[in-house]
């Protein structure tokens, strides 16, 4: 999915994907990654998910990445909070407190503005992208993350007649198909799930360095 996509999502308030409660394997599974309270996490495609606030309860200092500004805003309206907006490079900085999201293209991102990562949260990130350009993403967090970081992977797997993507069906095949070659991959649950009427399964991994 281009950019503009996400953008018209957004303008057009077609985001289905948003979740208004904190995500169920994020706080039964975030401390198997056995990351220090002050790590920086970074969160990748994070919209306004209030996981981010949840993840900044913790101790952690919370770096997203999100392409529509209006879901940033939106984000710290909500928190009521006033961030500070500052330009770094490619990107628009808002941040408040622990929480940082940078807006603009992920595929911007430089191993300098993750330098600081130890954690990783994708919940709506991978799901959120077509087969054509899941590789690319995992070839860029490859590239650009510190060795040692650790992810808390959610996917969705559902018959794929049963709906159109995004939210994307991601087996367990295709996680370990993507990631295999890169770090050690831990399945920590699957639950049935309701993806907006179609039943679906919500899978949880834990993705560590080799």
């Amino acid at each position: 999915m281009e950019p503009e996509f996400w953008l018209e999502r957004w303008e057009k308030r077609e985001i289905g994907f948003h979740q208004e409660d904190i995500n169920r394997f994020l706080e039964q599974y975030w401390s198997t990654l056995k990351l220090a309270k002050d790590s920086t996490v970074f969160v990748p495609l994070c919209g306004k998910s209030k996981d981010m606030r949840w993840l900044a309860q913790q101790g952690h200092y919370v770096l997203g990445v999100e392409v529509s500004e209006t879901a940033v805003r939106e984000f710290f309206e909500e928190w009521e909070v006033k961030p500070t907006r500052e330009n770094k490079g490619p990107f628009v900085s808002y941040s408040a407190s622990n929480i940082e999201i940078l807006v603009g293209d992920f595929f911007a991102l430089t191993a300098e503005d993750v330098r600081q990562v130890t954690g990783v949260y994708d919940r709506a990130s991978l799901v959120a992208l077509p087969p054509d350009m899941r590789r690319d993403y995992v070839n860029l967090l490859g590239e650009i993350l510190p060795a040692k970081a650790q992810t808390l992977l959610i996917s969705f797997e559902y018959r794929v007649d049963a709906r159109k993507g995004p939210p994307f069906s991601i087996d367990k095949a295709a996680v370990k198909s993507l990631f295999a070659e890169k770090c050690n991959i831990n399945l920590l649950d699957s639950q049935p799930f309701d993806l907006r009427g179609v039943a679906a399964t919500e899978h949880a991994f834990r993705l560590g360095s080799l």
